[in-house]
């Protein structure tokens, strides 16, 4: 199982943090705008005497919310179809357990989030992918490429639309094709959509469940973590209209009893009237998107296609080896001009800052793909990521000019 290219460089940030240098998180998909306040409200309003189990499907009032939340982009579920898991990542691992045996395969476009590795790994599951590429935008991989991945033992093709870590979203005619392969093959389809609410392609939103004659393939992978800043609840959600499929999860549900009470107290509260929230997030950060961009493809031999949803984008740099770059930014660079830029833990002045990115070579599985690249989440105030790009670009010239 491979370490987490979002954390694995944490103890080094640590150390850095230590010796007084501030760090620009740029690794790691963690929203710094606020949690709905109408969430917040709810947890302080909570009046129970006992913090008990909840169905292990999760309340069904908070599925009743959420197949309204669906409704609202043309899907129609009963709360049956839905069932809570404890964060989206539950959700990835209920559907390989239920869905694959050991040494079956998944067929997954690369790069892709390191976790669902992780997962395949730990349930037996082998991750067959397919590489798609910088230089096309990360668009679908043509249909000959995949299809030339399917053997006896593959079971599902897994998508994440919105990407992480690219920020791509598939086109309505992408998500034909893939339609057809599921069916023309008789896979699962699991399909993560955690970042459907930054959709920037001005395009008809397109889900799985909006695909027809995939009732019994489709297994829709959820959260409310990021759509409101809710990460540390822990709510995801598995939605599929397979019954059999449904029951089969039900068992692993239930043999780890009920996902998180308060958890799913906050999620409830949060998904009815805070669509202005969602509206004020959703242009937020794509105005953080549009101003990163711009001023990321400024920095002399960096260049990233403009991602399409989500809050990541992938960069090719101009550095033989990523990780070592990204490693050496934290041990061996600093940057200074005078600025002071915050304080930190001990209420100590930074003296200097760098930034943490994410190794893109983490989120590829073909040996020697992305060792020029990194992972960028422009999920901090705009004010941080100009900063950031500024510390990068220094980070870059003094790297290269060793």
């Amino acid at each position: 199982m491979p370490f987490s290219p979002i954390r694995k460089l944490t103890p080094l940030a640590t150390a850095a943090e230590g010796r007084g240098v501030k760090i620009y998180h740029l690794n790691i998909g963690q929203p710094d705008l606020p949690t709905p306040q109408k969430a917040i409200d709810a947890v302080k309003a909570i009046d129970r005497t006992i913090l008990e189990y909840s169905p292990s499907q999760g309340f069904r009032s908070l599925r009743e919310r959420l197949a309204g939340y669906y409704k609202r982009f043309g899907i129609t579920l009963s709360p049956d179809e839905i069932i809570v898991t404890s964060g989206g990542s539950e959700a990835v691992l209920f559907a390989f357990l239920a869905c694959l045996n050991p040494g079956d395969e998944i067929i997954v476009p690369e790069p892709a989030y390191a976790n669902y590795m992780a997962f395949a790994v730990s349930t037996g599951a082998v991750i067959r992918t397919v590489t798609s590429r910088i230089e096309n935008g990360f668009a679908l991989p043509p249909v000959e490429e995949i299809e030339a991945q399917i053997g006896p033992r593959t079971k599902a093709l897994l998508i994440c639309n919105p990407n992480n870590p690219t920020g791509y979203i598939y086109t309505p005619e992408e998500m034909e094709k893939i339609r057809q392969i599921v069916l023309r093959h008789d896979l699962y389809l699991f399909s993560d959509e955690v970042y459907r609410e930054f959709d920037f392609s001005n395009r008809p939103y397109v889900s799985v469940l909006h695909l027809e004659g995939l009732k019994n393939h489709a297994v829709l992978i959820d959260s409310v973590s990021k759509r409101y800043s809710e990460c540390g609840i822990r709510i995801g959600s598995i939605v599929t209209r397979n019954r059999q499929l449904r029951e089969v999860l039900m068992k692993l549900c239930q043999a780890r009893l009920s996902p998180p009470l308060l958890g799913q107290i906050v999620a409830e509260a949060s998904i009815e009237g805070t669509e202005e929230y969602s509206e004020a997030v959703f242009e937020e950060y794509k105005a953080r998107r549009d101003f990163f961009m711009e001023e990321l493809n400024r920095i002399p031999g960096v260049y990233s296609p403009v991602p399409q949803g989500a809050f990541y984008t992938v960069a090719s740099l101009p550095v033989a080896d990523a990780e070592d770059f990204c490693r050496w930014c934290l041990t061996d660079f600093a940057f200074a001009d005078g600025q002071v830029t915050g304080t930190g833990r001990d209420g100590k002045p930074y003296v200097a800052e760098t930034v943490m990115m994410a190794p893109a070579s983490g989120f590829y599985s073909t040996e020697g793909i992305g060792r020029n690249q990194v992972r960028l989440a422009y999920v901090l105030n705009r004010g941080d990521l100009a900063r950031a790009l500024k510390v990068l670009r220094a980070a870059l010239e003094a790297y290269n000019s060793r």
